[in-house]
């Protein structure tokens, strides 16, 4: 249980004015927010370590990657402008 004390030095700590009729209504407040959260302990208290199924990975093995460089040329052919090997652009920044 949450005393009125305990609000109004939290309310100093936190450098915040609170009158008398705020401080009922934060008491009210925290005390309902202290009880939801102790019924979120017990209830993962009671739950089961592990309930997800077994992990496993569902990516697919490529079965004929290209070799590298292979659409180099061409890649570098439909560019608009090219620097050696490279694709040039425009400064971004």
């Amino acid at each position: 249980m949450i005393q009125k004390e305990d609000i109004e030095k939290l309310a100093e700590l936190s450098r915040i004015a609170v009158s008398g009729e705020e401080l009922d209504i934060l008491k009210h407040d925290l005390e309902s927010i202290l009880g939801y959260v102790s019924e979120i302990q017990s209830v993962s208290e009671d739950m089961p370590e592990r309930i997800a199924g077994e992990l496993r990975n569902v990516m697919r093995d490529d079965a004929n990657p290209h070799e590298s460089g292979t659409y180099t040329k061409d890649l570098l052919a439909a560019a608009p402008r090219t620097d050696g090997d490279y694709i040039s652009v425009k400064q971004v920044l």
